[in-house]
Formats: C-alpha cells, sequence, structure tokens
C-alpha cells in the first residue's frame, strides 16, 4: 500500500486549495462498487456518484470536508477540500477496502458465489467510519420503505447538517453532528415524515454523542459491537447490522429483519425465497463472511422476480 499527500496547511485547505493523495491498492479494487453502497438514493445530500468520481463529505474533528475519489488505472486519486481535508485523506485506504480480510472465505461452496466472486475481484467491504452518522441513517430506514427514508435522510441533512465546501457537481451537505440532531425540533421530524419511535431513537442516542462511536470502536468483535449498539433504546438486530456494514466494513453483519433480504438470499441459493431463519441456515457455511456473500448475491444481478404491486408509502405528515 502506497499512500502520499501533497503538503498543504489547514487554513489553506478552508480557503478552497485542495490536498491531494495517491492510494495504491495492493489488490483488485472495484471503486463504484466498494464505496458507492454507501450512497443512500440518487439524491443522498453526503454522497454524489458523477461520472467516473465518487464524491463523499463527512465530518471531521476539525471541521466539514469533501473528499473526490477517482480510480486510474489501479489507482485511487482522491481530493478533499475543507479545514478536514488531511483527515479526511486519511481514509481512503478504509474506504476503499484496506482493511478488509478475506481470509477463511471459501467462495466455491456455492456455484452462484464462486462465479461471482470471479466475476467481482474488486469488490471491497468498505468501512465509511461514521458510526452516528451510519446509527441515524439506519434508524430512519426503520420499517419504511427506501423513497420514504431517503427522502427524511435528505430533508434532515440538507437543512440541519453543514454545507460542504469544494467544487461539488450539486450542493453537498456533512451529516449533523450528534449534538445537532439532538437539537432538531419536533416539527422538522414530522416535517421529514420521520415517525416519533424513530426520532426518538435518534434524539436519545444522540444524547451519548460520541461515546456510542467510541464504545463501538473499542469493542473486540462483531457481537461485541452488536451488543453496545442493540442497548440502545429502539435500537435492534437489524438497525445495528446496518450500522455496522456502513462504518465498520463488517464481514459478518446480516441485517435479519429485512423485508426482502432473506427473499432474495434464499432465491440465489436455492431458487426459491425463504425467511430470516432460513436465510441464517443458508449463511452457515460462510460463518465469518456472510455479509461478503450478501453483497456478492447482490453483485451477481440474480434476483427474485418481484410479484404484484409495489408498496404505496403513507404520507402522514398532513394528519
Amino acid at each position: 500500500m502506497t499512500l502520499t499527500a501533497d503538503p498543504a496547511s489547514a487554513d489553506a485547505a478552508a480557503a478552497g486549495a485542495p490536498r491531494e493523495t495517491v492510494y495504491r491498492p495492493p489488490h483488485p479494487l472495484d471503486l463504484r462498487r466498494t464505496v458507492g453502497m454507501l450512497r443512500r438514493g440518487g439524491t443522498d445530500p453526503t454522497m454524489v456518484i458523477d461520472g467516473p468520481v465518487i464524491w463523499r463529505t463527512m465530518r471531521t474533528e476539525l471541521g466539514p470536508a469533501t473528499l473526490a475519489l477517482r480510480m486510474t488505472g489501479a489507482e485511487v486519486r482522491a481530493t478533499a477540500w475543507g479545514r478536514g481535508a488531511e483527515l479526511a485523506l486519511d481514509r481512503v485506504p478504509d474506504l476503499c477496502g484496506a482493511r478488509d480480510d478475506d481470509e477463511g472465505f471459501d467462495a466455491s461452496r456455492h456455484p452462484l458465489i464462486a462465479d461471482s466472486a470471479r466475476r467481482n475481484p474488486g469488490l471491497r467491504l468498505t468501512r465509511g467510519g461514521e458510526v452516528f452518522d451510519a446509527l441515524a441513517c439506519a434508524i430512519i430506514e426503520q420499517k419504511v420503505t427506501g423513497m420514504q427514508a431517503f427522502g427524511a435522510w435528505r430533508w434532515l441533512v440538507s437543512r440541519y447538517g453543514e454545507r460542504a465546501p469544494g467544487p461539488t457537481p450539486r450542493p453537498l451537505f456533512a451529516a449533523p453532528s450528534p449534538e445537532q440532531w439532538f437539537r432538531i425540533p419536533s416539527w422538522a421530524w414530522h416535517r421529514a415524515g420521520v415517525e416519533p419511535p424513530q426520532s426518538r431513537t435518534i434524539v436519545r442516542a444522540a444524547e451519548r454523542g460520541d461515546r456510542i462511536a467510541r464504545a463501538v470502536h473499542a469493542a473486540a468483535d462483531g457481537v461485541d459491537r452488536d451488543r453496545v449498539l442493540t442497548s440502545l433504546p429502539g435500537v435492534g438486530v437489524w438497525t445495528s447490522a446496518e450500522t455496522r456494514i456502513r462504518a465498520l466494513g463488517d464481514p459478518d453483519a446480516v441485517s435479519v429483519g429485512d423485508y426482502h433480504l432473506a427473499h432474495e438470499v434464499g432465491y440465489a441459493l436455492t431458487g426459491k425465497r425463504t425467511d430470516d431463519a432460513g436465510m441464517i441456515e443458508l449463511l452457515a457455511p460462510w460463518a465469518g463472511h456472510r455479509q461478503r456473500v450478501v453483497r456478492l448475491i447482490f453483485a451477481s444481478g440474480v434476483q427474485e422476480p418481484r410479484r404484484g404491486p409495489r408498496l404505496a408509502p403513507e404520507d402522514h405528515r398532513d394528519r
């Protein structure tokens, strides 16, 4: 691994002068499949994919930063803006799956998984690193359609987050800090279409703020991280798994309780849908790498045929 950065001051970065780095991964890398999974819908205010460039915002200890990633040959060229630019560049290897360890993973246990792994050698498990951001997003996504959740995320982040620096293709925002989430008024949650149980869960979690992130990062393994997250009122195993997948690249996390996931896994591996218990049984041979198998299933393009109309979301905001 090679990571080199051009020298520049934080003041210059804040004034608009970018910082740059080149990351040379020691493994094949599909940048879009790896980092792109962090985007929450096509109108995500924290991330946009503009042709070959992935733009992503983040909060840092020094302030908001914007990161632009582009794959050029075997290199990832990264440019960052904002007072937190240097810290953002430090996260590039993690975003590109540098800490994704597939030791012990045996794709040959199923022909579809073996074929998908062969055709997608650059698929890595990314680590977004921002535990509270991932947690808040996952809570918003509880028990609603993706369209509803992505709309709520966009509405709240673009109003209560901080405008991100840099020449982004459209206005982007760094997600609110825990303190900012805590101060969002009740009418704003209602306007965004977030139901009271979910808004209360985020507000209660925000009271503990960065202590949650420190506890999750300090946990020894996925089981301990799950224990930390599910100790929060309103956070169950699905929300914990979604948080660990996005923030930590947990290779074994499985989103039990997802509306579609068990059906998709069952159809891909057996040709027919199954329930959560059946999904866990099917994934058991890959213990330690179950999330990797799920990602390879998605990358395979195999999907259960849709039956009937899509779920029509209800809008409670004017009631």
